[in-house]
């Protein structure tokens, strides 16, 4: 029967890559896939063929079940519709990922208000509005849920030339802690992944390494899914390969100011080096 027979999975952003690769992966461990892609370019402008149903017809080939759905995750009616159709496809939805994106990689001061705003659109309102109707739903359903987001070490330690795109995983690891906060009373878990894999989307960099596939994030994902990581909430992994590791936030020990006049700029830099000393275990903060 698989792990998730019976379970309705929705992905966004699976007409290929990383998505392509969770779909197939549910599919064969008995999932009804719901496969999601807007069917556009990379750059989120020209179509381009109805990918999402050729991810289906494979699925179908493999002898499982799944249905393709071409709305935008990018405004509420679009990510509403998502939903509404897996439960009118299937009845329930059980699990979503949120994998869509889009890349318009440009420096600050070239980068234009369209060229921002059509990432974060995608990215964290896209994130944002599929995780509001799919928690919106699984509460109805009253038998909890999983949400596992796509969040990029873009976001978490910054790259060159990618504000926009950044600036969106970043605001989406802190989404998923939110959301693990406020959903946790419905038993509805969500994390998130920051994968490193060669797809259309990091096929032009060259510090992608061609043996990083999405097939290698997939098991990531189907675990978080899974009742094994009923206890993992609020989370965010990086699967880079073969190798699976956790980002954290932490504070270093910091120093407290004797008194209660306000530091001045020359005391602050006297202890400039205490402040930022490498932090210890005892001053986490958390996990992200």
């Amino acid at each position: 029967m698989g792990r998730f027979a019976d379970k309705v999975v929705a992905i966004t952003g699976a007409g290929g890559g990383i998505g392509r690769s969770h779909a197939l992966a549910f599919a064969r461990e008995g999932a009804r896939v719901v496969v999601n892609d807007w069917a556009r370019t990379r750059d989120g402008v020209e179509e381009s063929d109805n990918s999402a149903q050729s991810v289906v017809d494979e699925i179908h080939q493999l002898g499982g079940t799944a249905v393709a759905n071409i709305n935008s995750v990018a405004d509420a009616q679009g990510a509403s519709a998502i939903i509404k159709f897996a439960t009118e496809s299937y009845g329930r939805i059980d699990i979503v990922i949120n994998n869509a994106g889009i890349l318009r990689d440009r420096t600050i001061k070239k980068m234009t208000p369209d060229e921002w705003s059509m990432v974060l659109d995608v990215h964290l309102t896209g994130s944002f509005l599929v995780l509001q109707a799919a928690s919106r739903q699984m509460i109805e359903q009253a038998d909890g849920g999983v949400i596992i987001n796509t969040t990029s070490t873009s976001g978490l330690l910054g790259n060159f030339g990618q504000a926009n795109y950044g600036a969106a995983k970043s605001g989406i690891a802190g989404l998923t802690r939110v959301a693990a906060l406020e959903l946790a009373r419905h038993n509805i878990r969500v994390n998130a992944i920051a994968p490193l894999a060669k797809t259309r989307m990091t096929g032009e960099l060259d510090g992608v390494a061609e043996g990083l596939l999405p097939e290698y994030v997939s098991p990531l994902v189907m675990y978080l899914a899974s009742p094994t990581a009923e206890k993992v909430t609020g989370r965010v992994f990086g699967v880079w390969g073969n190798r699976i590791h956790e980002y954290y936030y932490i504070s270093s020990a910091g120093v407290q100011k004797e008194g209660e006049t306000p530091w001045t700029i020359e005391e602050i830099a006297e202890q400039w080096e205490t402040i930022t000393a490498r932090p210890v275990p005892e001053t986490t903060l958390g996990l992200i």
